[in-house]
């Protein structure tokens, strides 16, 4: 599988996108070395109108597009925690199942990580 990613910056307004395709090993090797700690710190010492974002990567599979972000934050503690946001389809009952079910994309979090 290849995947393509898109990366929140907490100062910038837009989102930073990065389309050439990158294997699954990449993906680990880019979560691992990313600078959280640094960004959250920079985060910190900027004026809370000027935060546009929590330090995020989004890595979506450029074959079946479902994805999954990583964001960082503070736990209450000041410990580094991850939040994990994924994409994926799920079956829905359409008009309460009287019409059947069909696949959609939703999105799923886990907080704490």
């Amino acid at each position: 599988m290849t995947y393509k990613y898109s990366i929140c910056h907490p100062e910038k307004e837009n989102i930073e996108y990065l389309n050439n395709p990158i294997s699954g090993n990449e993906v680990r090797k880019i979560a691992e070395n990313y600078p959280w700690i640094e960004k959250l710190k920079f985060s910190d010492s900027l004026n809370s109108e000027n935060i546009h974002y929590s330090p995020s990567l989004d890595f979506t599979c450029i074959e079946n597009g479902k994805s999954f972000c990583l964001t960082a934050h503070y736990d209450k503690n000041q410990n580094l925690e991850f939040s994990l946001w994924y994409n994926r389809p799920k079956k829905v009952k359409i008009l309460f199942g009287l019409l059947g079910e069909k696949e959609k994309m939703v999105v799923d979090d886990v907080w704490g990580i």
